[in-house]
């Protein structure tokens, strides 16, 4: 199993995971939340992080799922990125975390993180568009 960081702005991690929790009717493991306050200490936020990770690392390692790219919580998780081990990836949205608790036992690191990309850019839709039956946007 990989362990998972949300790494966001506020309580939107937090928020991410007992959305999940709830869909998925129960508390997940090697899961957790940091939230990043930009008004504090980079040095002291940077060791949230690293807290973070050492709680949810496992021997498969640790996705890093942040809430904006080129925001204070991605630009902090870059410095912890170790290929195959750690990884970051910006731009979470629920169904990429539903995706990622739901196959983290069954992917290892490099399919799951390709995965998480590729459902978290099809997970985006244009009603209008739907509904007009030319797809997704």
């Amino acid at each position: 199993m990989i362990g998972i960081l949300v790494v966001a702005h506020a309580n939107l991690g937090q928020t991410l995971i007992d959305t999940v929790e709830f869909i998925l009717g129960g508390e997940q493991e090697f899961m957790m939340a940091v939230s990043i306050d930009i008004q504090q200490n980079p040095e002291n936020l940077r060791k949230k992080i690293k807290q973070g990770i050492a709680k949810v690392r496992t021997d498969n390692g640790v996705i890093i799922l942040t809430d904006m790219f080129g925001g204070t919580p991605s630009n902090l998780s870059y410095s912890f990125l170790e290929e195959g081990t750690v990884e970051v990836i910006s731009g979470v949205n629920l169904p990429i975390l539903l995706k990622a608790v739901t196959a983290r036992k069954k992917m290892n690191m490099e399919k799951l993180t390709g995965a998480l990309v590729d459902h978290g850019k099809k997970s985006i839709s244009l009603a209008s568009g739907i509904l007009k039956g030319t797809g997704r946007n």
